[in-house]
């Protein structure tokens, strides 16, 4: 088991920055792939970015990619979800999750645990 709580959500104007924390207890973070996915009221949940185990590799949706980062640090058992150049159609609720398998995934099912996510809202 792995237990996920987000932190760092909150109102920011457009074109500022958040950095969202995913803080993970239980088994060893580390041998866990990482991803962020984010909800907005009436749409699916979507693919963010996600990180490996290492965090050596990263991978990025298209709409966030070069405006956000991903990192970890695993002797905190710590993501986070670096946020620059917000615009008002990022707003959702983010949540951080982990993957027991190999590789990054796009998909939410290949997913084993969940945070219960934190709210951004970015005003125009």
């Amino acid at each position: 088991q792995v237990q996920l709580v987000e932190s760092g959500g909150g109102l920011v104007q457009a074109g500022g920055s958040l950095r969202l924390s995913c803080a993970a207890s239980g088994r060893t973070f580390s041998s866990y792939n990482m991803g962020w996915f984010r909800q907005a009221p009436g749409q699916e949940r979507e693919f963010v970015g996600g990180i490996s185990w290492s965090g050596s590799s990263a991978d990025y949706a298209d709409s966030v990619k070069g405006r956000f980062t991903i990192s970890r640090d695993n002797a905190k058992n710590t993501m986070y979800l670096q946020m620059n150049s917000l615009k008002p159609e990022d707003t959702a609720v983010y949540s951080c999750a982990a993957k027991a398998t190999a590789g990054i995934s796009w998909s939410p099912t290949h997913y084993n645990y969940w945070g219960r996510g934190t709210q951004v809202t970015v005003s125009s």
